[in-house]
């Protein structure tokens, strides 16, 4: 590209970068608010980028992967769940495989006992439960297993990785006007022009139109609508006595609802807990604001741990992801009927808009390194349109 003149500008709604990968500071530590691991890291290309850059990989297997003690779930209950969920993946890949399409708790055994602990396992991984998420979509999912995670913080690096960017922050596009040879970009700070533009806008805000297309896009909003964003939500708290509970493990809160929590004990080793709340339960504790979490957290791990628990806890920090008006929830989930949405989401419009983001992503949707491949790949669009070079993909022999 040497040579060829581009000016780029990145406008940033908030006043960081990073969007839901966001770090913040607590008694010298970073406590990560959203994303917090590395995903697929033997295949994630962000992750061979993280200690080139002087972050620190830390990869302590994940807390899904260990549970505490056996106080929920005996050992025999959790091997007869693990053999429940499995069974429940096969099915769906299954009905995949045949492009069978559906709810995937249409694939949950009638009356099984572990259904709602599958719906609560859904939370976490799509922000709601299995009767909102498309079979099709969850089958394509991709998890190679490996899961690291960034010792300072997932948020810090990617906001370093953005230090030198020309971005402008606390610049929210609200409307794209597409109806002359230039578009033309409405913020708070002014009219914009631009040959061509890439939208990482999330799909809630698309949906409900507070970004604006003129002439409308109803192709676009209605795929967009299609991807709903899940909620996720994190409280992180310390916890006195901290020996007591083994390092990088998991609890989850119950069995018989998906109305649960699963915390995370001593995470890097910490003296805290982070719990993770999914779905309709997160949203219902948002409504209440912050000091619910920490209200249902303590009433949960007094039923599992002991009375003591309650006084030995102390809030930090709650996310809120679903009243963030730049988010309005977490990450995408496909709708029963709408796994093709990811493709027609990403289809340019008029080879000049160029949608990227998570939502696109089709295999690794949802995370962090699926929004960066997806964004490269509308870069790249973006420069062909215009009619520059992009030089070589990411992984292309000859870069």
């Amino acid at each position: 590209m040497a040579g060829q003149p581009i000016t780029v500008a990145i406008l940033e709604a908030r006043e960081r970068i990073g969007g839901r990968a966001h770090t913040v500071g607590f008694d010298g530590i970073g406590l990560d608010m959203g994303a917090g691991w590395l995903h697929s890291a033997d295949e994630n290309p962000l992750a061979e980028r993280v200690e080139a850059e002087g972050f620190t990989i830390d990869r302590t297997p994940p807390p899904w992967e260990r549970q505490a003690f056996d106080h929920e779930m005996s050992r025999a209950e959790q091997a007869e769940f693990r053999e429940a969920f499995a069974a429940f993946e096969e099915r769906v890949t299954e009905a995949a495989a045949k492009g069978e399409e559906g709810p995937a708790s249409s694939l949950f055994e009638a009356g099984d006992r572990w259904n709602p602990r599958m719906d609560a396992i859904s939370g976490a991984l799509n922000g709601a439960r299995f009767d909102q998420v498309s079979i099709r979509d969850y089958d394509a999912y991709r998890d190679t297993g490996v899961n690291w995670r960034v010792a300072e913080g997932y948020g810090r690096f990617i906001a370093h990785l953005g230090e030198r960017l020309p971005v402008i922050t606390e610049c929210p596009v609200t409307r794209v006007d597409r109806s002359g040879p230039v578009l033309k970009l409405h913020t708070p700070r002014g009219v914009i022009e631009a040959r061509a533009v890439i939208v990482t806008v999330p799909t809630d805000l698309v949906a409900r139109e507070h970004l604006r297309f003129d002439p409308p896009l109803p192709a676009v909003v209605e795929a967009a609508a299609g991807l709903p964003l899940g909620l996720a939500s994190k409280l992180h708290m310390t916890v006195a006595g901290h020996q007591d509970f083994p390092p990088d493990s998991q609890l989850w809160g119950r069995t018989d609802t998906a109305d649960t929590a699963g915390y995370h004990l001593r995470p890097f080793g910490r003296p805290m807990i982070e719990a993770w709340f999914g779905g309709d339960i997160a949203r219902q504790l948002e409504a209440e604001g912050p000091v619910a979490f920490h209200a249902f957290a303590s009433d949960e791990l007094v039923h599992l741990l002991g009375s003591d628990m309650r006084k030995r806890l102390e809030p930090v920090v709650a996310s809120m992801w679903g009243a963030d008006p730049w988010s309005l929830g977490a990450y995408s989930h496909a709708l029963p009927g709408h796994a093709d949405d990811r493709a027609r989401l990403k289809r340019p419009i008029e080879d000049r808009i160029f949608i990227a983001g998570e939502a696109t992503a089709d295999g690794f949707y949802g995370t962090v390194h699926g929004a960066w491949m997806e964004g490269e790949r509308a870069a790249r669009e973006a420069l062909a349109a215009i009619g520059l070079d992009a030089g070589p993909a990411p992984g292309d022999e000859k870069a």
